[in-house]
Formats: structure tokens, sequence, C-alpha cells
């Protein structure tokens, strides 16, 4: 509760759930687009510092490397069963 999670999908039901999940959790949620470019992305995520993301392959292909470096990383793709 009371903390910002950065949230970086494409657009689709699962990016709905986590925001969602977000609110239902009492926390605040950063809304990253990967559509931006990855400097701004890199600098929304900096100056917010967040303590989680949660993020798909769109997402962490947008932010890069570096940028997941610094912060807990939910990756949906990985998190979600085979079977779902």
């Amino acid at each position: 509760p009371d903390q910002p999670v950065a949230i970086c999908l494409a657009r689709s039901p699962a990016m709905v759930v986590g925001l969602l999940a977000i609110l239902k959790a009492g926390g605040a949620y950063l809304p990253l687009d990967p559509a931006y470019p990855s400097a701004r992305l890199r600098q929304v995520l900096e100056d917010a510092a967040p303590p989680l993301l949660l993020a798909d392959a769109a997402g962490r292909a947008a932010l890069g490397c570096d940028a997941l470096a610094g912060v807990s990383v939910v990756d949906l793709d990985t998190a979600t069963p085979a079977w779902a």
C-alpha cells in the first residue's frame, strides 16, 4: 500500500488486470507506454523510483536492460502458467 508501481505493458487485458490489481492493493500505478522513446521512459522511471515494475516483452524491450537494473521486475510473460 501507498507505493508507486510502474506498469509498462502493451495494451491488452493483462494491462487492465494489472492496473486493477495495483489499485486493489492500495498502490498507485505509474503508466509507461512502450511506444514512447526509451530515453523518456528511463527518465520517468528514475524520477518516480518505483520499487516494482510490471512488464511484458514489449515493455522490457522499450525500457532496455539499463533501466531494469534498479527495480524489481514482475515479468508477466513468465509469471503466467503455460496452461492459463
